[in-house]
């Protein structure tokens, strides 16, 4: 209690401790050193992520986005272990321009599949603070009523400057989430026009969400988009914007007719949703099924995920050599003095490169 009998609050400076000695004993450091890490039982991680452990999933994915070299070596651990156990779901990527919608939109999806059964696994690819490195939007706090869902799981992350604004540990987030026993994974990307070319080199389905005024819209809406895209979402279909919604619709299934389908044996459309009035977000996901039985019929199914599955680990291959390459310290010096030189105007930019190289080659062969 304080003075007055009031209780202590921030208000309140609370009175100093008198001095004297507190008989603690300081003269151990020993005892004030951090214990040592926990040895992580993987075998046992494996087996609570399996039985749809939420916390253990969570746990399982900080350890894929680890940048701890011990850490790296226990995730590839654990993906092994789960291997078999992944790939039984749809993978859906899902991308916009800003303000199109899209939390809004996997928030309503997701909390309608969850109701009805479906397992949903949400991977909301966070803009990056180019100060701090975190993320900025943080999805999960906007994605209250799909994250009470037991059925559910939403994992935001920061998406790290990685091309197409997809976390690069997001292709191995995506098998724990299988192992984990979810049927539909929804990845939502950052939608800044940055290369979608890499989601849709992640997922079976390729979900672009649009607004109205297709009029304008579809001037400057860049066609490689459009053609990646394997259904168009015309959102906001709601209230006075419902019939302009209706009309772009139908100008976006035109266009989608004399494009060259993403996807062998499927042809793209497109539908309006109203994620605020619950409207139309059953047809997406009876389009969802629709495709999925006709890709899988044709095998292209399979045929699609092993070509992901390469190009993912030639990208991977190419990673690697840069991180390589990088670690060097006396390398990271002669690449400084190159670009001194090439600002200077005393290098062109591919005789620095070719210098560089060289120069490696020079140091293999003595």
């Amino acid at each position: 209690m304080t003075k007055n009998n009031q209780e202590p609050s921030a208000l309140f400076v609370m009175e100093g401790v008198k001095g004297g000695h507190d008989g603690m004993n300081y003269s151990n450091p020993k005892k004030f050193r951090k214990k040592k890490q926990e040895h992580l039982d993987i075998s046992k991680l494996a087996e609570q992520v399996r039985e749809g452990d939420r916390t253990s999933l969570a746990k399982a994915i900080t350890l894929i986005e680890s940048s701890n070299n011990v850490h790296k070596e226990a995730a590839q651990r654990l993906l092994q272990e789960l291997l078999p156990y992944t790939g039984n779901c749809i993978r859906i990527g899902i991308t916009g321009v800003p303000g199109a919608g899209k939390s809004t939109f996997i928030e309503a999806f997701g909390t309608m599949l969850s109701k009805v059964g479906k397992r949903v696994a949400v991977l909301a690819i966070d803009p990056s603070s180019s100060l701090s490195g975190g993320s900025i939007l943080g999805d999960k706090t906007r994605m209250e009523e799909l994250v009470r869902q037991p059925n559910a799981f939403v994992r935001p992350s920061p998406s790290a400057g990685t091309l197409g604004g997809v976390h690069k540990k997001s292709r191995e987030t995506m098998l724990l989430c299988e192992a984990a026993g979810y049927d539909v994974l929804l990845i939502e990307t950052v939608g800044v026009g940055q290369s979608e070319t890499y989601v849709r080199g992640m997922v079976d389905f390729f979900l672009l969400l649009v607004l109205t005024g297709a009029g304008d819209e579809l001037q400057g809406m860049k066609k490689g988009i459009m053609e990646l895209a394997d259904g168009i979402i015309v959102h906001k279909a709601d209230g006075d914007n419902t019939r302009f919604a209706r009309k772009t619709m139908q100008e976006y299934k035109q266009i989608l007719h004399f494009l060259q389908p993403s996807t062998p044996g499927w042809m793209s459309t497109s539908l309006t949703v109203s994620s605020m009035e619950k409207k139309g977000l059953d047809d997406v996901w009876n389009m969802l099924m629709e495709f999925e039985a006709t890709v899988k019929k044709s095998n292209y199914w399979s045929i699609r995920r092993h070509a992901q599955t390469r190009d993912w680990f030639h990208s991977m291959i190419t990673d690697h050599l840069i991180d390589s390459f990088y670690q060097n310290s006396e390398r990271k010096k002669q690449v400084r003095s190159l670009e001194d030189d090439i600002l200077k105007g005393l290098l062109t930019v591919t005789q620095g490169v070719n210098a560089l190289f060289d120069e490696k080659k020079g140091d293999e062969m003595s």
